[in-house]
Parts: C-alpha cells; sequence; structure tokens
C-alpha cells in the first residue's frame, strides 16, 4: 500500500511518518541514535521524530519539508511505501508528484488551528489525482486537553468542504504524533474516541478494488526476440498490465493497428500464467504475428480506449518556465513518446477558491490549468477518473529534456 502525508505547514506530517516508523519498529538502531544526536544538537526537549523523514540540510534547519522523502517499513499484514510531501505552495509540485502513486491520502489538520487554505488546496489534489482514501488526522490533541469537541468541529468543517469533492471515502481520526496517541495504540486520554487506530486503518483498509479490473488495458513496452536455438520463434510483447483481466485464450484487438488475436500464453520471470491482473509485469504471447511494438497498445474489441490526436488534461505545471501557448513538447503517455502543441489553455484554476480564471492565462511553476494539446500521433487514452495509468501522461520541454508538467486526461 502507498499513502502520502499532506496538509498546512506545520501540521506534524513528518513527525507523524516518523511516529508511525517508530512505534511498527521500523527503524534500525542506528538511525535512531543519529535522530536522537541531530535533537540534542538542535536542543529540541524530546526526540524529534520529524528528522526520520527531512533528510535534507536545509529542511532540518528551517524544520519543514521541502523535497518529497519515499520511506519504506512493512507490518505482518502489510508492506507499506510512504510518501512524506511539503505542505508550503510553492511545493504543490512535489506533493503532485508524491501523490500520484498513492492508495491513500493522510491530510492533517492541527487541531488548534483547524481547516487551514492549504488543508483545503490538499485535499482538492488528492482529489484531483483521484486517491480512493483520505484519512483526516487531527493533529496535536495533546494541545487542546484531547477536547472531544474540538475534534468534533474540526470533522464538521472537513466535511462541509469535502462534499464539493470527488473523493470516495473520508475517515477521521483524532491523533498526537508527538505523544503518539492513536498512531500505534489506542489512546488512553480520549476514551471518547472509538474508532481505529491509524496503523489499524493503513492495515485493514480495503486496497483490491482501487484497481480497474473492468477495461482491459496492456500498453506495450518492450518486443522480447531472443533468437536462440530454443526460442528461436519466440516472440513476446513485454509491459505492465495498466487495467483490466488478461487470460489465456482471449481474444484481444491490437492498436493502432486494428487486428485481432488471441493470448496464446502469458509468461513471467517466475513461469507461465493462466491470468494476469493490474499492476503486473508480464509478457504476452500472440497466435497471430503482427506489427505490434513500443507505445501500441492491446485492449478487447468490445472496450477500446478512445483513440484521438485532442487530448484535454488538467496539467499542474513543474518548470520554472512557463507554460508556452502554442509551444512545442514531447508528450509521454504510457509506451508512447509523441510531440504536441499546445492548442488552447482554457483556464487557470484558483485551488484556494476552486474557481476558474480565464483572465489570467499565465502558468507558471505550481499552477494548475486545463489545456487543450494536439498530437503529432494519436494516442490510446481513457480519462484519469476511469483509469489512472491511461489517463495520465509527462510533457517535456524539447530544450532542456526536464519534465515540465504532469498531466491527467479529463
Amino acid at each position: 500500500m502507498r499513502f502520502t502525508t499532506a496538509g498546512s505547514v506545520d501540521d506534524g506530517k513528518s513527525t507523524l511518518i516518523g511516529r508511525l516508523l517508530y512505534e511498527s519498529k521500523a527503524i534500525f538502531e542506528d538511525q535512531l541514535e543519529a535522530v536522537r544526536k541531530a535533537s540534542e544538537r538542535s536542543g529540541d526537549g524530546e526526540m524529534n521524530l520529524a528528522l526520520l523523514t527531512d533528510g535534507l540540510k536545509s529542511e532540518r534547519e528551517q524544520g519543514i519539508t521541502i523535497d518529497v522523502a519515499y520511506r519504506y517499513f512493512s507490518t505482518p499484514n502489510r508492506k507499506f511505501i510512504i510518501a512524506d510531501t511539503p505542505g508550503h505552495i510553492q511545493y504543490t509540485r512535489n506533493m503532485v508528484t508524491g501523490a500520484s502513486t498513492a492508495n491513500a491520502a493522510l491530510i492533517l489538520v492541527d487541531a488548534r488551528k483547524g481547516v487551514q487554505e492549504q488543508t483545503r488546496r490538499h485535499a482538492f489534489i488528492a482529489s484531483l489525482l483521484q486517491i480512493p482514501h483520505l484519512v483526516v488526522c487531527i493533529n496535536k490533541m495533546d494541545l487542546v486537553d484531547y477536547a472531544e469537541e474540538a475534534y468534533h468541529r474540526i470533522r464538521h468543517e472537513f466535511e462541509l468542504f469535502a462534499a464539493k469533492l470527488d473523493v470516495r471515502d473520508v475517515h477521521f481520526i483524532p491523533v498526537s504524533a508527538l505523544k503518539g496517541d492513536n498512531i500505534v495504540d489506542r489512546s488512553e486520554n480520549m476514551p471518547w474516541y472509538q474508532g481505529s487506530t491509524l496503523l489499524y486503518y493503513l492495515e485493514n483498509v480495503h486496497i483490491g478494488s482501487d484497481e480497474n479490473l473492468i477495461d482491459p488495458r496492456f500498453p506495450v513496452q518492450y518486443v522480447i526476440r531472443p533468437l536462440t536455438d530454443t526460442h528461436h520463434d519466440y516472440r513476446g510483447y513485454a509491459g505492465r498490465v495498466a487495467s483490466g483481466t488478461f487470460r489465456k485464450g482471449d481474444e484481444v484487438l491490437l492498436l493502432p493497428s486494428g487486428f485481432t488475436t488471441r493470448i496464446s500464453r502469458i509468461d513471467t520471470y517466475d513461469g507461465e500464467l493462466e491470468e494476469a491482473v493490474p499492476p503486473m509485469s508480464v509478457t504476452l504471447l500472440l497466435e497471430d504475428d503482427f506489427d505490434l511494438g513500443r507505445g501500441d497498445m492491446i485492449v478487447r474489441e468490445n472496450n477500446k480506449p478512445e483513440i484521438t490526436q485532442d487530448v484535454e488534461v488538467m496539467v499542474c505545471w513543474f518548470s520554472d518556465r512557463p507554460l508556452q501557448p502554442n509551444g512545442k513538447y514531447i508528450l509521454k503517455h504510457t509506451g508512447s513518446e509523441v510531440r504536441c502543441i499546445v492548442k488552447e489553455i482554457r483556464y487557470k484554476l484558483d485551488i484556494n477558491t476552486l474557481s476558474r480564471n480565464q483572465n489570467d492565462l499565465h502558468i507558471g511553476m505550481n499552477d494548475i490549468a486545463r489545456v487543450l494539446l494536439r498530437t503529432t500521433r494519436p494516442l490510446f487514452t481513457d480519462s484519469y477518473r476511469q483509469n489512472r495509468t491511461t489517463g495520465s501522461l509527462i510533457l517535456i520541454d524539447e530544450a532542456t529534456n526536464e519534465t515540465a508538467g504532469a498531466g491527467m486526461i479529463i
């Protein structure tokens, strides 16, 4: 399970993750000792667990998160990948990067301050990125004397805002990351809260249905032709199943050629399979020989993606060079790489008010805008809401080769 943290500055995101790692015994002794010494040097009264994820020197000096930090840990029930993302508005692009693959987002709210502007911004971005599960951690409950009314006030405030968002599952937990209340063990200071602890929720939330198992999509990444004596006629199409289920014997459609054939085998490194589901990396062998290469797609005849050269996207701009109207960029979508031109900037989104600004169309770093792109070759796309893999793309600056923006197809 992948999850990310979000929320306003100083709401305790890094401390929460540090506490989760510490309480679940996922830290080595030497790491703990390094954190203890760093905490003493900086004059912290107790061990500063935020230092477990804030590894950059500038992060430790300022006490903030700047870049995305990934941490890995596991419990007997589940393996986890954590993306600790920054809260500042100027690091929106970092938050988008960390959250793009997450199953859940932990949105922290300071119990003293309530729902802030940045809380709303990050909840909206989590909704935009179609993160299936939101966990609202009402943190620093120790600073409001573990008051039940503070929890219910913030919960009501967030629910009013979340009603405007496209969020399927919202869960609320009152916690104290500093003291460890309701992180791994149930808090004795909040007997009025009868729900689960944070770790219990993360271990048991159902994420199997987060994948799209309805629309079969297999973007081809590589053609495997060993040409050895034992595999002389072997021609396999390698890639990762983006969505849907592929079974041996299934009739499939090849894009862009439009030919139909059947799957004769599904190979993996560990041997042959009867079926493949997302996000498995497999090699498909077909009954007939067709010209199929990187960027092509294997789908079902009665369930095809949209084939189009005009792509409308919500783009989060990463580059310090603004988005150029009529500008040319390299577009990467699944295994396909094409050139594109910016036909139109529809509007810029005000993340704080969720309003659309059609007057100011200057799209700079960290801005989110709706843009119409025209590509040199057709793409096989689904909406991002339907499929996070075939519905996402990146734009690359031709001059510098840097990732200029990330887009979600509408």
